[in-house]
């Protein structure tokens, strides 16, 4: 299994140029797989060190931004459940720039929702983009700069520290049941 996975780093290592495109739209997808952006920058350092990992950590964050701000002229819907979950947590007040590229840093914290309340805050397209990149910056750095720091565990060990971290962020999140009105309201038959 260890020489499985040795050969798979060394394929993402040996410079190949699909490594960097394949990394970079795994960014774009990781938001439908629900896997934490935290897990793919740490992924980016180990595989491609620290520049090269940062640079195609903020190319993906930032077209995962792009592509989060299509689907929310798209989804309505999703844009409320979202709006909901932001006047929960920050209430009806709007953040700015340098508020939201700290609040990347915290782990736990839901990234889209952050780039809802960065839309906010700037009004079209090109403000948007540029302002995703900026405050991504410094969460795929520092990230990355993590994963290049784990690159001299074995294969093993690395793989299982990113699922470990992997299982603590879907353990942490928020437990809902939703049960419909007319559910919960029925009246059961008797048997």
């Amino acid at each position: 299994m260890e020489q499985k996975l040795t050969l798979i780093m060394s394929f993402f290592q040996t410079g190949s140029i699909m490594a960097p495109i394949f990394f970079i739209l795994f960014h774009v997808l990781r938001q439908f797989l629900f896997i934490p952006v935290v897990v793919v920058c740490i992924s980016g350092g180990i595989l491609f060190g620290a520049f090269a990992g940062t640079l195609y950590s903020v190319i993906g964050l930032t077209l995962s931004c792009i592509a989060f701000y299509g689907a929310v002229h798209q989804f309505p819907r999703f844009v409320a459940r979202i709006m909901q979950m932001k006047n929960k947590c920050f209430g009806n007040r709007q953040l700015n720039s340098q508020q939201i590229t700290v609040l990347r840093l915290i782990p736990f914290i839901h990234y889209h929702l952050l780039s809802l309340c960065l839309m906010e805050t700037k009004k079209g397209l090109k403000d948007y983009s540029y302002a995703s990149f900026l405050t991504n910056v410094p969460l795929a750095f520092i990230y990355t700069i993590f994963g290049n720091y784990i690159r001299a565990f074995s294969p093993i060990l690395i793989i299982l520290l990113l699922l470990s971290l992997s299982l603590l962020f879907y353990l942490v999140r928020e437990k809902q049941t939703v049960i419909p009105w007319k559910e919960f309201f029925s009246q059961k038959s008797a048997g």
